[in-house]
């Protein structure tokens, strides 16, 4: 009797059975579950089932295995379109059992454009821009005339030994690992669809993304910041004075409109952004927020609300009233402020950074910045923030030191026990407050 089992590599299910005493076992692209074990187990009954009828053909279950061939009764095995009605009778519902390299698939061109049809409506304008891009210019050129089932794991890999030897566009280094990994992305998304559909099994499993570094926040210190806002050009000093300290992205700021700031509650409303521009939702469903005016950026409005234009409904915007155009804001009045003061040319992304910095020096409750930032939850503030923030966690000891005083374990208490606690109980009188206080 035929079993189901789990291989430890890649724990994918496998079926294990025997055919005229020949002990055979073939591969499913199945990782394990309840649900798929139960799909397996439907085609692992029709087998056995066949077998003991005697009516099993192993090509017909598996036309790509390497044991078909033991049990061909006749040179003249079934045709391409009948193998492929038999997977779909018997595989169920898509239990994918052949390996990848079967035919009759469609060419990848025409399968891009069949998922890109179905897709696009899922996603934002930017993104439908740079996916279609990336088909025309990246998949349809290098993939198109081959069939989505013949496309084998040498291949791809082949393909992005190519990719990483490409010149980026405007600069004279080779495509980044970021963005290779961009483009086998979007190829794996296309192929892993139609393995679905035409039950193979994709050639993507077991490809790692390449290691992308970590980039680090470079935020501005306070000083810093109040010397971009004394030298910056006067009609762009409330534009970067909100974004300092409000920690709005780009989109968000280019597209704030008067109609969600408010005065009276001094609140700032992100719900929408600027992208390629036209208005969109918000990045994300998190980044509908409600941000609380600092003084200093309630006064930068209220001054900006002094040149507010009737004809514009954005806060910031150029001198024909449209939207900023943010590549030109950076290359003419950014990027030019910080080499006229001598310092490191950093993306205006980094106000955003400041913003959260700043408000973890000063002590706000971390749920109340995650809110302020759009986040879903306080582990991004810890995770990139808070080296800069030397104060908010110590990591010293001194808070542990404190905590002893505050309930009491003093100097004296710790006296009180034998020589090694009277020993710690001067170290921790002796160094209250801290090492760094």
């Amino acid at each position: 009797m035929g079993s189901i089992r789990k291989r430890e590599d890649n724990g994918l299910l496998f079926i294990d059975f025997r055919v005229n005493g020949i002990r055979c076992r073939e591969q499913t692209a199945l990782p394990d579950s309840v649900a798929n074990r139960k799909k397996v187990e439907k085609v692992l009954e029709r087998i056995e089932a066949e077998i003991t009828s005697g009516t099993f053909e192993y090509r017909r279950f598996f036309p790509a295995s390497k044991n078909a061939s033991k049990f061909d009764v006749t040179a003249d095995v079934a045709a391409p379109t009948q193998i492929s009605q038999a997977l779909n009778e018997v595989m169920d519902q898509g239990v994918g059992i052949p390996a990848a390299g079967i035919a009759g698939t469609p060419l990848i061109k025409d399968f891009a454009e069949t998922w890109y049809g179905e897709k696009v409506v899922e996603w934002r304008r930017s993104h439908k821009v740079t996916i279609r891009s990336d088909i025309d210019a990246r998949i349809i050129p290098r993939w198109g005339d081959k069939e989505v089932g013949r496309v084998t794991k040498a291949d791809i890999l082949a393909y992005r030994a190519e990719l990483a030897k490409v010149q980026a566009r405007g600069k004279e280094k080779t495509l980044s690992n970021r963005r290779i990994n961009k483009i086998l992305n979007l190829l794996r998304q296309i192929i892993n669809e139609a393995a679905d559909r035409f039950n193979f099994r994709t050639p993507f499993q077991n490809i790692k993304q390449l290691k992308v570094n970590k980039t680090d926040a470079n935020p501005f210190t306070l000083e810093e910041v109040q010397t971009i806002l004394e030298k910056i050009r006067p009609d762009f000093r409330n534009y970067y004075t909100v974004r300092f300290f409000t920690g709005l992205r780009t989109g968000e700021v280019d597209g704030l409109k008067w109609k969600y700031v408010d005065f009276n509650r001094r609140l700032i409303l992100v719900r929408e952004t600027i992208v390629l521009g036209e208005d969109e939702y918000t990045k994300n469903d998190s980044s509908q927020r409600d941000i609380r005016m600092s003084q200093v950026v309630y006064d930068a409005l209220k001054a900006q609300e002094k040149v507010k234009r009737t004809d514009c409904d954005y806060v910031f915007f150029t001198r024909n009233g449209k939207a900023l155009d943010n590549k030109n804001v950076t290359n003419r009045v950014w990027y030019p402020i910080l080499r006229n003061l001598g310092m490191e040319q950093r993306r205006a992304y980094q106000t955003r950074h400041t913003a959260a910095t700043l408000w973890l020096a000063a002590g706000e409750n971390p749920e109340w910045i995650a809110k302020q930032m759009g986040h879903t939850t306080t582990e991004m503030l810890f995770r990139v923030y808070s080296r800069y923030v030397p104060n908010m966690t110590r990591q010293d000891g001194s808070a542990f030191d404190r905590l002893l005083l505050q309930n009491g374990v003093s100097k004296s208490t710790a006296a009180e026990g034998s020589a090694p606690n009277t020993k710690h109980g001067n170290a921790i009188s002796e160094n209250k407050g801290g090492a760094h206080e």
